[in-house]
């Protein structure tokens, strides 16, 4: 009985070192398969940080270039704004300079001071009655009427040929045209 006893604690000792030796087998694998689970959730975390990370960068740039860029499309519209509004101004006063009867007559005689021979000068009617009354400036001028014409006039010479415009937007638009510059260098 003693043999057998013996035997059965034998196999007992076996199957339980055995069973040791199994736990232990299976406990190294789980770890080790629990270390690699955890080095790759570290290697993806950290990739995926990196990735927001470079994203967030991207954003905060992007962000930053489309407020340059608004802001410059701000100054540009301002910018064209004030010209804008500054060529009705100049228009609108131009327009009234040339309305004016007295100031419109010195013009012509002005314009038409340094030239020689015969030509003619358009305009409305209001200054075409303005010109009439003071003949004397006109020298071998001639006055036409045109309805159309707004403010200001226009002055032809050798037949036609020649042709000065001093109308309003004429006017305006090359004082606008000079002013540029001055008005480039204060909006900057």
């Amino acid at each position: 009985m003693e043999d057998l006893q013996g035997l059965l604690e034998k196999i007992n000792r076996e199957g339980v070192e055995k069973a040791e030796a199994t736990a232990a087998k299976i406990v190294a694998e789980a770890t080790a398969k629990a270390d690699a689970i955890e080095r790759n959730a570290r290697a993806e975390a950290d990739k995926a940080k990196a990735d927001a990370e470079k994203a967030a960068a991207d954003y905060a740039d992007r962000a930053k270039e489309t407020v340059r860029q608004a802001a410059r499309d701000t100054i540009i519209m301002v910018e064209s704004s004030v010209k804008s509004l500054l060529e009705k101004i100049l228009l609108k006063e131009t327009e009234k300079a040339l309305a004016d009867g007295k100031t419109a007559t010195e013009l012509v005689a002005a314009a038409i001071g340094g030239m020689s021979g015969q030509g003619e000068i358009t305009c409305g009617p209001e200054l075409a009655r303005a010109l009439a009354a003071d003949l004397s400036k006109l020298g071998s001028f001639t006055v036409v009427t045109d309805e159309s014409a707004g403010a200001g006039f226009s002055v032809k010479v050798d037949g036609g040929r020649v042709e000065s415009a001093f109308t309003a937007d004429v006017v305006a638009g090359e004082l606008a045209k000079r002013l540029r510059p001055d008005l480039a260098a204060l909006l900057k």
